[in-house]
């Protein structure tokens, strides 16, 4: 179609009724004495020519491109990828539990039931949550006591139950204890016997996933030097929750285990959604882990460890495809 002054200012003049003023097709075909088949090639070239550049995105800082290729790498339910710099630790903990909470409240409905395990990112999710549907709120793990912090699993919960309205299921113990005798006798404790009986109910859980690392995962830091590296024999890679998976994502058997107050890795793989709210490129085979083994189905994240997410998954899906063709 030739582009002369003429066609340029009736090609610009179509396009600026239909994509600003919102006119019909039709309107503009009577407006300009034309055809509809010829507003539509109009329009067709207003686009191929750059004219008119359609963009697909969001006011905030949630990247929406990256946000939908990362479900689709992952197979993700739901998927949200902040723009954040993730030079601040503090900052970004912050916009992702602020990202976070918005998705929980465009997705709980009054017929959800909500699980809550204790990880810096959900305490932060907390913290930015401002409405929520009045749902149950359950606390999945017990409370992992550290130096100078003062938040715990016990008080996520009461926070997000205060925001929703609805009642909250809590309990006092620990998230382990020293021998698998006192974990089985704090488990028939009425408060914990309450919450872990409401376990299986839960439709939406929220979780932090850490990489079996120094300072990558609160309760590796809180466990002893020798059965960390017991545990890294066996296989590790990351703890959902308190629980245990090696890479593949599946159970990892040890004493730990049966020493944790909280939720199993069954109960976690059985609840419908698991969001995890996660950053920090040293967790990604963590996160893929988590992934792969069910345990987690949506994701919170930035655009940095998305990306890393991505290229992680699709050197996977390489090495798959060779050893299948092998």
């Amino acid at each position: 179609m030739a582009r002369g002054p003429a066609q340029l200012v009736l090609t610009a003049s179509v396009a600026r009724r239909y994509y600003l003023d919102g006119r019909s097709k039709v309107e503009i075909a009577e407006e300009f004495a034309l055809s509809r088949f010829k507003v539509a090639r109009l329009l067709e070239d207003a686009r191929t020519s750059g004219l008119v550049r359609i963009e697909i995105g969001h006011p905030g800082t949630v990247d929406v491109e990256l946000s939908g290729s990362l479900m689709r790498a992952l197979g993700l339910r739901h998927c949200v990828v902040t723009d954040t710099p993730d030079d601040d630790p503090a900052t970004l903990r912050e916009h992702l539990g602020s990202a976070a909470a918005d998705l929980l409240s465009e997705i709980i409905t009054a017929d959800d039931v909500l699980g809550l395990s204790w990880a810096r990112s959900v305490s932060a999710m907390a913290t930015a949550l401002k409405e929520l549907a009045p749902v149950p709120v359950v606390q999945l793990t017990g409370a992992l006591a550290r130096p100078g912090v003062d938040d715990s699993s016990i008080e996520l919960v009461r926070e997000v139950a205060r925001v929703s309205g609805g009642p909250a299921y809590f309990f006092y113990a620990p998230m382990a204890v020293p021998d698998a005798a006192t974990a089985r006798a704090l488990r028939h404790q009425p408060e914990v016997a309450r919450a872990f009986s409401l376990i299986g109910s839960v439709t939406v859980a929220v979780a932090g996933v850490g990489a079996w690392a120094p300072e990558q995962s609160t309760l590796y830091d809180a466990t002893g030097e020798a059965e960390r590296a017991e545990l890294v024999r066996r296989g590790v890679c990351a703890d959902v929750s308190g629980v245990l998976v090696d890479a593949h994502g599946a159970t990892v058997p040890a004493a730990l285990t049966d020493r944790m107050i909280g939720i199993t890795y069954e109960q976690m793989r059985a609840v419908p959604e698991v969001i995890g709210i996660v950053y920090g490129n040293a967790k990604v085979r963590a996160v893929l882990a988590a992934v792969h083994g069910g345990l987690v189905n949506s994701l919170v994240t930035h655009s940095t460890m998305a990306t890393a997410l991505i290229e992680a998954a699709g050197v996977e899906a390489a090495g798959g495809e060779a050893a299948h063709d092998r």
